[in-house]
C-alpha cells in the first residue's frame, strides 16, 4: 500500500500547475493533502473534474474557513470511520476550527492527516502552536493504545540541522525554533518513528519545501517539513520511504511510504 502526503498550497492552484501529472505518476493508494484552501466539498469536487480518477475512490475533506488551511484524504481503500479534528475528549485539546486534522480508521491502523499551524514570523503564534502540539501528541497517543497510528503531513518544522539547507541562519526562526523542534522530539518520544530519517539517517539535501525566492528549488536550498511518522511497532511494516522532489505544482513536494499491511 502506497501512502502519499502533499501540501498542495491551494488545491485549485496546484490543479493548474502539476497536480494531475503528479497524481498520475505516483499512483497512490491513499493520498493525504494539506492546505487545500477550499471550504466546501462541492468546490473540491468541481476543482477535481480536470483529473481522471479511478473508480471506487473517496474524498474526505476537513475544512473550516474559505481560502485558508484545510486537509483532505483521497483513498482507494474504504475506511471504517472518518473523524475531523481532535476527537474523543482528550483533556486540554484545542478545537480544530481550521480544518487541520483528519483521521481515517482502517482495520489495522489509524491514519492521521495533519497540517500543523505555522508559528509565524517572530514566533507570534508560538503559544497556540505549543498547545496544538500537546493536543496532537495526546490524541495520537490515545489512538495508539487502540491500534497503530500513521501520522503524516506538513508538520511545519525541520527537526534537526540535517533537515534544512541553512541551519545556522535559521536557528530560532519559525520552523526551526527550539520550541518547535522540541515538540517533535516529544512526539517521537511518545512512541512514533520519523520514517524517512530512520531509513536514511545521514542523507543530506533531502528537502520537501523550497521558497519561491532566489531559485531556491533549483538550487535545492530547502527544508524537510513534511513527514510520515508511524507507531514504533509499525516500523517493521514500512518497506520504503519516498520523497518525490521532482513533482511540481506546489512549493512542497509529495512524500510517501510503502506499507506492508492489510
Amino acid at each position: 500500500m502506497l501512502l502519499v502526503s502533499w501540501n498542495v498550497n491551494g488545491l485549485r492552484s496546484c490543479l493548474r500547475s502539476g497536480f494531475a501529472q503528479g497524481f498520475e505518476s505516483i499512483k497512490p493508494d491513499i493520498l493525504c493533502l494539506q492546505e487545500i484552501r477550499l471550504s466546501e466539498i462541492d468546490a473540491i469536487e468541481e476543482a477535481l473534474r480536470c483529473v481522471t480518477l479511478p473508480p471506487h475512490r473517496e474524498w474526505h475533506p476537513s475544512t473550516a474557513r474559505k481560502g485558508y488551511s484545510g486537509t483532505a484524504v483521497f483513498s482507494s481503500v474504504e475506511p471504517l470511520s472518518v473523524s475531523r479534528g481532535f476527537i474523543g475528549g482528550t483533556p486540554g485539546v484545542l478545537p480544530d476550527d481550521e480544518g487541520r486534522v483528519l483521521t481515517l480508521e482502517f482495520p489495522s491502523f489509524y491514519l492521521v492527516n495533519v497540517y500543523t499551524p505555522n508559528a509565524q514570523d517572530g514566533l507570534k503564534r508560538i503559544d497556540f502552536r505549543m498547545a496544538w502540539e500537546d493536543g496532537l501528541r495526546a490524541y495520537a497517543a490515545r489512538l495508539d493504545q487502540v491500534k497503530p497510528v500513521v501520522i503524516c503531513g506538513d508538520l511545519n518544522v525541520a527537526h534537526n540541522e540535517i533537515d534544512l539547507a541553512r541551519p545556522s541562519a535559521n536557528r530560532g526562526n519559525k520552523g526551526f525554533s527550539d520550541e518547535e523542534r522540541g515538540k517533535l522530539t516529544e512526539l517521537m518520544a511518545a512512541g512514533f518513528v520519523d520514517t524517512y530519517r530512520k531509513a536514511h539517517p545521514d542523507q543530506k539535501g533531502a528537502y520537501t519545501w523550497w521558497s519561491h525566492m532566489a531559485n531556491a528549488r533549483s538550487r535545492n536550498v530547502g527544508w524537510r517539513l513534511d513527514y510520515f511518522l508511524v507507531s514504533e511497532r509499525l516500523w517493521d511494516n514500512v518497506v520504503d520511504t519516498l520523497i518525490f522532489a521532482d513533482v511540481g505544482g506546489s512549493d512542497h513536494c509529495p512524500v510517501g511510504i510503502r506499507l506492508n499491511i492489510d
